[in-house]
């Protein structure tokens, strides 16, 4: 297989991570979430727990929800005060997202990896979403959460990485014009998505 690299973003409890998963061990590549943070920690030097507390989230306050910082690229040198701002973080992890995507095919997990990658062409972008009442039976598998406690958290979830995304791209991360596939995991099911997604790399790149 030629080097091909795949972007998942996904609404909360739509199951993107197993489809990433189950996508990765059927074609035999690397599958990039979390790892993505000690990647970044190790080629930076920032400790990985700043990663983390900044993962996929912006700062709550009236200035980050109307600002934006659209990433350009460019990092931020040690000896600046802003080395470990949420800014580089982001710059960093988008370093080695962009590392990976030359060195081997990949699966990489939200992130803004579809708008970092978005000048290469080896990338599929992806978008898993499903209804709510389906997203909100998938995550009682994984939390023990009162039904309006639940809804609430679901909601929240999926708004701090909405305005992640806007603040790091400029665009709205439920916009289907930001991927080449965007697949209603409740519909058709997660086995359903790992074919379509098999089937988009097989038009786009002949791979079977």
């Amino acid at each position: 297989m030629q080097n091909i690299v795949i972007t998942i973003a996904r609404q909360y409890g739509s199951g993107g991570r197993l489809i990433g998963k189950m996508l990765s061990e059927e074609l035999g590549i690397p599958y990039y979430d979390r790892q993505l943070l000690q990647l970044a920690s190790d080629d930076s030097g920032i400790n990985e727990k700043l990663f983390a507390n900044a993962d996929e989230k912006v700062k709550a306050t009236s200035l980050f929800r109307i600002a934006k910082k659209v990433y350009s690229g460019e990092l931020i040198p040690p000896d600046r005060d802003d080395f470990v701002s949420n800014d580089n973080l982001f710059n960093y992890q988008a370093k080695i997202i962009k590392e990976l995507a030359e060195e081997d095919s990949c699966i990489i997990i939200g992130r803004c990896a579809d708008f970092v990658l978005k000048d290469y062409p080896n990338v599929i972008s992806v978008f898993i979403h499903a209804d709510e009442e389906q997203c909100a039976a998938r995550i009682r598998e994984i939390r023990r959460m009162e039904p309006k406690d639940l809804k609430k958290h679901m909601a929240d979830v999926d708004k701090r990485r909405g305005t992640y995304y806007k603040y790091y791209t400029g665009n709205d991360w439920a916009d289907a014009r930001n991927y080449d596939l965007c697949l209603d995991s409740g519909k058709i099911g997660y086995r359903g998505c790992v074919e379509a997604i098999k089937k988009q790399i097989e038009l786009r790149f002949g791979e079977k």
